[in-house]
């Protein structure tokens, strides 16, 4: 199961929020994708269970990655929107159009961006529900390379 692979519109946080929800199906759908791939001792041989534990874990660690890209990316984009905003305040100051702009930019959009990065990183691939089945299911199969 790969993850999807999804244009980020940071405009919208709203469509933000849909895209990330798209993201993190492989996380949600774990036990599934697991009890569809991995093996049972009584259908070992007919699978190859290293082979598709590895590929699983390829997959998380992408998503996983793919996330925070996206996440990060919109971090960017906005703090150099309030920047902007920022410079050009500075040449304008009677402007509350500009003054508007530039709150909403500063409290909606980069701290919910802010926000959701908080919440990724504490939902790493290794310290939640996908990582702990994984291991359940995979750890006599795939050993993940320990820099991860």
């Amino acid at each position: 199961m790969a993850a999807p692979s999804v244009a980020v519109n940071c405009e919208d946080f709203s469509e933000f929020q849909e895209i990330l929800k798209v993201m993190r199906q492989i996380d949600d759908r774990i036990v599934h994708e697991l009890n569809t791939t991995v093996p049972t001792a009584s259908f070992a041989g007919k699978v190859d269970a290293t082979q598709t534990c590895k590929q699983l874990y390829e997959s998380l660690l992408e998503a996983h990655s793919s996330r925070e890209k996206a996440i990060k990316g919109c971090i960017a984009q906005t703090s150099t929107a309030v920047s902007k905003l920022r410079a050009e305040r500075e040449k304008d100051s009677d402007s509350l159009v500009l003054l508007k702009q530039l709150r909403k930019e500063q409290t909606k959009k980069l701290l919910s961006y802010k926000n959701s990065l908080t919440n990724l990183q504490q939902l790493t691939p290794w310290n939640r529900h996908a990582g702990q089945v994984f291991n359940e299911r995979c750890r006599i199969h795939y050993k993940p390379p320990k820099s991860q």
